[in-house]
């Protein structure tokens, strides 16, 4: 299977339009992979937290209906990052999006752990309160964003689902880099996922670095791909199969025992 995750940078001074432009030709030019994904709040850039209130959109706005054509183009999947979504009530939610070949709607996930280190977004957006997972037909597919990759017991929720792929839109900071390689290894290793890191990177709003790196880091922990700091495209094959195989091989998830307190 051809996957493909382009990182994405968000610049200040570009206008969110001609940003949806510009990331529509750089996905026509991904014509062949079978799986795109795309960061973290790539179209408002993450750290814009004054533009979110006027940018939030329904989970079913134009931003979504741009994912839904793309992938309908593309024929593929596309993993749209995540968007901001305001619910009925006025809610702001930072949800990630996968849309099917023929532009449905598969997937979503509103991020349970919102960020509130140096960062306004746990002051305006609400958490989501629920993981899911979703059969594609190549892999069960499941979503967490950025700063989930901190909380190993929604990751162990993802397994008890039966999850095999992960996809993690990001906005990670350059100044923990090598947290992001950590983690993204470790969730892989211990839940046995092949897990696609789309990180963005270039400098956003408040003049912060993101760390770009993204990757694609196989069941057994093996770095199938992984990019520089830069705005790029990265690319893996993949069997999804050899998921199942190396859960049978090694069946570490088998062995998992109930834990009671004392």
């Amino acid at each position: 299977m051809k996957l493909a995750l382009l990182q994405l940078a968000s610049p200040p001074e570009e206008p969110v339009r001609a940003r949806i432009d510009r990331v529509g030709e750089r996905l026509r030019k991904l014509r062949g992979a079978e799986l795109i994904v795309l960061p973290e709040l790539w179209a408002p850039g993450y750290f814009a937290f004054d533009s979110y209130a006027g940018l939030a959109e329904p989970a079913d706005g134009a931003l979504s209906a741009f994912g839904a054509e793309m992938a309908r183009e593309l024929g593929a999947h596309l993993h749209l990052g995540s968007v901001l979504e305001r619910d009925e009530h006025g809610r702001l939610y930072n949800t990630a999006l996968l849309f099917g070949p023929d532009g449905t709607r598969l997937h979503s996930y509103r991020k349970t752990h919102v960020f509130g280190y140096q960062s306004r977004e746990a002051q305006l957006l609400t958490p989501g309160d629920a993981v899911s997972v979703t059969e594609t037909g190549f892999a069960r597919i499941a979503a967490t964003t950025c700063y989930d990759l901190r909380f190993p017991a929604l990751w162990e929720r993802l397994t008890e689902l039966g999850a095999e792929l992960v996809v993690v839109p990001a906005a990670w900071p350059a100044a923990r880099l090598e947290h992001w390689r950590l983690f993204t290894a470790a969730r892989a290793v211990e839940g046995q996922f092949l897990v696609l890191a789309c990180n963005a990177a270039g400098t956003q709003q408040g003049g912060v670095r993101l760390a770009g790196h993204s990757r694609i880091v196989g069941p057994d922990g093996t770095l199938l791909a992984e990019a520089g700091a830069e705005e790029s495209e990265l690319h893996a094959e993949f069997e999804p199969s050899a998921i199942a195989g190396y859960r049978k091989e090694f069946p570490v998830l088998a062995d998992r025992r109930p834990i009671a307190a004392d």
